[in-house]
């Protein structure tokens, strides 16, 4: 067996249009259907038939915060190029949205970020393909600030 791809990641979230306010309306993923008597939305950005799904499960407790075992954060590539990771940034301010961290990873560069309900989220752009298909171990290379 050879994995091909991740194809999806699904969320319990607290308020489903909260969510969708953010997977939606700000980053940009296409609503495709609500299921479950309207309390979950599966959502793509038109790679495949869903990338995401969101499922409201109201006021259950959070995880712990910190270090722990579970999910860690998500990917999404945003654009191809720096530029369209500074509008990112740009639009995200605007949206009142709190940027954690943002990091150049030599293979991609990245911004850090949570949505509503805590989960961390990598908005990233990669950087040429001949980096790592030149030299697979860059993907480990040290992690630089980045300056947008």
């Amino acid at each position: 067996m050879k994995a091909h791809y991740l194809g999806h990641v699904v969320f319990y979230v607290r308020s489903l249009e909260r969510s969708l306010a953010f997977y939606r309306d700000l980053l940009g993923f296409r609503e495709v259907r609500r299921i479950f008597g309207g309390k979950a939305s599966a959502l793509t950005s038109g790679r495949t038939h869903h990338e995401l799904l969101l499922i409201e499960v109201g006021d259950a407790p959070r995880p712990p915060t910190g270090h722990r075992l579970g999910l860690y954060h998500i990917g999404i590539k945003i654009g191809e190029s720096l530029e369209e990771l500074r509008a990112a940034k740009r639009e995200l301010e605007e949206a009142g949205i709190g940027i954690s961290g943002m990091s150049d990873h030599t293979v991609s560069q990245s911004l850090y970020l949570q949505d509503p309900d805590g989960n961390k989220v990598e908005l990233y752009v990669d950087a040429d393909e001949a980096i790592w298909k030149n030299d697979p171990s860059a993907v480990l290379s040290p992690i630089k600030p980045l300056r947008l």
